[in-house]
């Protein structure tokens, strides 16, 4: 296998028709409150009893604030993300979603408004179900009600919206959700839409259509919730790259697979495992959508989930999903993914828990085609030069975790280009003839 007839094949596969409302050309980045400020109990907890931590206005502007002031908008986490119950457990008198009025007294109109001033995005959650009500309990959405709700959704100024499908059975799902999709496009306001559809149907053909799905979804859930734990993480990575040859060709610009939320920050993930999911997110196209508490995050987590040269390979916008290339023995996995500019982003995870693996290896052993090389850590900051496609090089990886290479051709780094598409390469950096590690000056791929 050569890799550039490789990845011309892949983003010629990738490039595949997708919903027309011209947005998600990248896959989206944000904040979420369902896993750490999650389900239910935080939404029965009183505003009186704790305004900090109920599911209430307080919390999303409290995030949304902290998005726009802390650094993360400039990285591109710029949704917020309600999720469910949030909302009244009646429609009001004209059947009409209503906003719980303790919890969001200013309604939802002014906090997408709040979010807006900030240069952020309103994300809302709905159900399709005949039980008229959402997972948590709250009203959902039946086949009369989407173009009701669609135009809710318009007239609040939301940005996105989730159809989950919670109580729903295949005959709504296959009803329910394209008509969402065109009640959507009909409110003539760019909302983004996430279908849950694939999740409810076992993510895979001939039970998940993806051809239509990339007609009327900027992206879907293909399988389970995130849980804060490796095995979770685990179990995600597997079935997406185990069905790889399904899902791959199926996600581009305006249409992502989503393996759901980033857990990092919480309790479940060591550093190297949350390294690892941060990695594995990349090389996936996925949405980098957080779920944790950026109140209380560890300066180690907020690095992972800040890191310029891992969030520049998840929004290339090249847009096609990567692989896995190899498995060793049980104990190590490369991935691959063709990147903008000939470049390319590299994974070695390795599947041990009780020692680190060392091993060495080439470009050439990867299928690289001959040339020259430099390769940036993602993590380490080092940039690897001098590299040939048979140079030998050393790999260490911890325990559970990832070594991660944004791979590029000399050539590329010698002539960089600076017209603002591919802005990856800006300055040329201390070369050496032989092989050499060195700290850049500044990350190569440079981001936003």
């Amino acid at each position: 296998m050569k890799l550039l007839p490789v990845i011309f094949l892949l983003a010629l596969t990738s490039a595949t028709s997708a919903l027309d409302n011209g947005l998600m050309r990248t896959p989206p980045m944000g904040w979420m409150r369902f896993y750490f400020f999650g389900g239910s109990v935080f939404a029965v907890i009183s505003i009186e009893n704790d305004p900090k931590n109920c599911i209430s206005e307080n919390l999303f502007r409290d995030m949304a604030d902290r998005l726009a002031e802390e650094g993360w908008k400039e990285m591109r986490y710029d949704h917020v993300m309600i999720d469910d119950c949030w909302s009244s457990l009646l429609r009001d008198k004209d059947g009409q979603l209503q906003p719980d009025p303790q919890r969001f007294p200013g309604g939802i109109a002014k906090l997408a408004r709040y979010l807006h001033d900030r240069g952020l995005k309103l994300v809302i959650y709905g159900d399709l179900g005949t039980h008229t009500h959402t997972c948590g309990g709250y009203p959902g959405t039946t086949l009369d009600k989407i173009e009701t709700d669609a135009q809710r959704s318009a007239s609040w100024g939301v940005d996105f919206r989730k159809l989950d499908g919670c109580y729903s059975n295949e005959e709504e799902q296959q009803k329910g959700y394209p008509l969402m999709s065109k009640a959507l496009n009909a409110t003539g306001c760019p909302i983004g839409y996430s279908c849950s559809w694939p999740a409810y149907r076992g993510g895979l053909p001939p039970s998940v259509n993806y051809t239509l799905l990339g007609e009327i979804c900027n992206l879907w859930r293909n399988y389970d919730d995130t849980q804060d734990s490796w095995d979770s993480v685990q179990d995600i990575t597997d079935w997406f790259f185990d069905n790889q040859g399904i899902l791959q060709p199926e996600a581009g610009p305006g249409r992502w697979n989503d393996p759901d939320m980033l857990i990092i920050g919480n309790v479940g993930l060591s550093v190297d495992q949350s390294r690892a999911q941060m990695a594995l997110w990349a090389i996936m196209v996925a949405p980098l959508i957080m779920s944790n508490n950026l109140r209380t995050l560890s300066s180690e987590a907020r690095a992972i989930l800040q890191n310029r040269a891992a969030i520049a390979i998840n929004q290339d916008p090249m847009g096609v999903q990567g692989r896995r290339l190899h498995r060793r023995g049980g104990h190590v996995e490369v991935y691959w993914r063709p990147l903008s500019q000939s470049a390319s982003a590299l994974v070695s995870l390795s599947r041990r828990q009780d020692m680190a693996y060392h091993c060495h290896t080439s470009l050439a052993k990867l299928n690289y085609t001959a040339g020259s090389y430099e390769a940036y850590d993602v993590f380490t900051g080092k940039t690897l030069s001098g590299l040939s496609a048979t140079t030998e090089f050393p790999v260490s990886i911890n325990p559970s975790g990832v070594v991660m290479w944004y791979v590029y051709p000399k050539m590329h780094y010698e002539h960089p280009q600076d017209d603002g598409r591919y802005p990856y390469i800006r300055q040329k950096y201390r070369m050496s003839s032989s092989l050499d590690f060195h700290k850049p000056r500044v990350v190569p791929p440079s981001l936003l």
